[in-house]
């Protein structure tokens, strides 16, 4: 089986960053920066270890970002970019992967499809490293003394390069031990590994990546609401009651019957408040509104949604999509969807292309089968301000 190690590169000052610590132990939402970035990698299966490389006099913020992740020690970095990577790499040769993933500390919102990616490419026949980037979109411009354009540089298949970048073990050590021989002003210009590689003659191809993958470079890229998404599902039932109409995602549709329940019995609403509580792990319909309270008789369903989805507001999160699928012989609810979804989008105070109502039958089958009630289903997605 092909082995893989994250090295991530943890070593560097952040001049530009500012703030009483290095970018890398700053807090995002909550957590160290370097920890998030270890915990992408930590979720991808193709890569079975990790190592850090952090600067000198960093221990104890290391220990205190990674602490109760089982690393093994830390590899102590260089004064460059380019011997901090080398460093790592020595670290690894005893036990020699036969691939390496090299990754910066600043980059914690690589996602795992990436990473797999370009693991996938260097799999490849013949390909000794693949590096993430995205093409470059804006206009460049060459600028001299006193900030006069000289040129516009054509942008034709110019690409701004990510990390990880992902090589075959072997050929990455050479390449970084030659590259450590260079004079100072050589050694500069290689400002990434794939730059050492391509010195080398090592074969390197570009992996389409995302603006996702951002770097923390100043104290204002910490500064913005980093969300994560939820989903849960609410399931309800009401039996049939004498009446003239039942109540369904806040529309009162005529039938032979009504819903017995100690509130309107609307089935689709309470499902869904039980699906938006969920998201927030708030418990259920009946811890918030018992059916015990006599204050709650008759009570329209609408004030139990949109109570939920003021707990997550009050969260700092926003509702993404609610979907319903109401299962019952009758009444149909396919005339009534689109009233359906008008209330139930200005009930939990989103637009209506954010709320979906779909309807079944179970063929003649159970309670609902026999035309003894209506269940529904319901499932919300939420984001969330991470943790």
């Amino acid at each position: 089986m092909t082995s893989c190690t994250a090295l991530i590169v943890a070593a560097g000052r952040g001049s530009r960053f500012g703030g009483p610590l290095p970018k890398q132990y700053a807090l995002l939402a909550g957590q160290p920066v370097l920890r998030r970035t270890i915990a992408a990698f930590q979720a991808a299966p193709a890569v079975d270890r990790i190592r850090v490389v952090i600067g000198a006099g960093d221990d104890a913020h290391y220990e205190a970002a990674t602490q109760g992740l089982g690393l093994p020690a830390p590899v102590p970095g260089g004064v460059s970019r380019q011997q901090s990577v080398l460093n790592g790499l020595e670290a690894l040769a005893g036990s020699a992967p036969d691939r390496v993933a090299i990754h910066d500390a600043a980059r914690p919102f690589v996602r795992r499809a990436d990473i797999d990616a370009c693991l996938a490419a260097v799999s490849a026949d013949g390909i000794d490293g693949a590096i993430l980037g995205i093409p470059l979109a804006d206009t460049l411009k060459r600028v001299g003394a006193g900030h006069t354009i000289s040129e516009t540089v054509p942008r034709r298949d110019l690409w701004r390069a990510q990390t990880p970048q992902v090589f075959r073990f072997a050929p990455l050590l050479a390449a970084h031990r030659a590259a450590a021989s260079l004079g100072a002003d050589e050694a500069t210009a290689l400002t990434d590994d794939a730059a050492v590689a391509e010195r080398a003659g090592l074969k390197v191809v570009m992996v389409p990546g995302s603006g996702d993958n951002r770097k923390i470079t100043t104290a204002d890229d910490l500064a913005f609401d980093f969300m994560e998404t939820r989903t849960a599902l609410g399931f309800d039932v009401h039996g049939f009651a004498p009446g003239s109409a039942v109540m369904l995602g806040g529309v009162a549709i005529p039938h032979t019957h009504a819903l017995a329940g100690h509130s309107d019995a609307d089935v689709a609403l309470h499902a869904l408040t039980d699906a938006v509580l969920g998201t927030i792990g708030a418990g259920d319909i009946g811890k918030h509104f018992p059916p015990s309270d006599p204050q709650w008789r008759g009570a329209s369903s609408d004030r139990f949604l949109r109570h939920a989805v003021e707990l997550v507001t009050r969260r700092g999160g926003r509702i993404v999509h609610l979907d319903i699928t109401i299962v019952c012989e009758a009444p149909k609810v396919g005339p009534h969807r689109e009233a359906m979804v008008k209330s139930i989008a200005a009930i939990a105070d989103v637009s209506p292309e954010r709320v979906s109502v779909k309807a079944t039958t179970t063929e003649g089958l159970g309670f609902t089968g026999r035309r003894e009630g209506i269940a529904a289903q319901a499932i919300a997605t939420v984001e969330l301000p991470g943790s």
